[in-house]
């Protein structure tokens, strides 16, 4: 791990990164040594670095550290962008340096069969909240998405979804919704809560390419149970499709196998 471009396991307790979650951060997969779709993850996360203004490391910077800890190396990497030091006190310091945190891990294993035969997501109980201000931004304040990431591992699913207080389908715990309705590809709208990801562009892209509609827009749960298919995405599992959502069977994969296989092209 490198903090400031040097190596290093701890940040100082005034960091406010850690005293309120004031930043944003990436994760992404690397791929012997090259990030994978480098180019989207960097635009978001300037985007997002942007949204909290804060500083955003040069992309020469980050993309040196990154090449330190993994040479050629396969993996999942973080990157992690605080506003730095600070007094106490929610106020932000226009004198702050921002804190740049670069890790490397192994790629996690997952089953064949949450790609071929799909998955089972439960429905979470925790709603997600709703702030305009910070909908699409991968901020630090995750916490509703680590008690909604216990839930699944209470009942035992590998990913469950997630619902806003008004009953509308927002996301995964840890990924970006898709639904094949009527020949069109649904996606939820996150303009007001969720994480816009980079695999959800790269879907957009897809069915572009493809001549497929593809849109976002208000879902609810009876909605999705009139889909023909269901699918999740995010950078570090790819797609996995849906196969069954509240007692209903999704047999079909067509369009989510072909973006499966399309995703899985790095430089697409």
């Amino acid at each position: 791990m490198l903090v400031n471009g040097k190596p290093a396991d701890t940040i100082s307790v005034a960091d406010r990164g850690l005293s309120y979650g004031d930043g944003v951060f990436r994760t992404l997969r690397i791929q012997q040594g090259s990030p994978f779709c480098w180019q989207r993850q960097y635009a978001k996360l300037c985007h997002d670095c942007a949204a909290l203004l804060i500083s955003c490391p040069g992309e020469d910077i980050l993309l040196h550290e990154l090449k330190l800890l993994t040479g050629t190396e396969s993996g999942v990497a973080k990157i992690i962008v605080t506003r730095g030091i600070g007094a106490r006190g929610y106020a932000p310091s226009a004198q702050a340096n921002a804190t740049r945190i670069v890790s490397f891990h192994s790629a996690p294993v997952y089953e064949e069969t949450c790609y071929v035969d799909g998955i089972t997501p439960h429905l979470c109980d925790l709603k997600i909240s709703r702030q305009p201000r910070l909908a699409g931004i991968k901020h630090l304040n995750r916490l509703e998405n680590v008690i909604a990431a216990g839930e699944c591992q209470a009942a035992g699913a590998v990913e469950g979804l997630l619902e806003d207080e008004e009953g509308f389908v927002i996301s995964g715990t840890r990924s970006n919704l898709f639904a094949v309705i009527g020949g069109r590809l649904l996606t939820p709208d996150l303009s007001a809560s969720g994480v816009a990801g980079v695999q959800r562009d790269r879907v957009f892209s897809w069915a572009e390419q493809n001549g497929i509609q593809c849109a976002a827009t208000r879902l609810k749960m009876g909605d999705l149970l009139q889909a023909d298919e269901i699918f999740l995405v995010n950078s570090v599992f790819g797609l996995w499709p849906v196969a069954r959502l509240q007692g209903k069977d999704f047999s079909q994969r067509k369009i989510a196998l072909a973006i499966q296989s399309w995703l899985n092209d790095a430089q697409n």
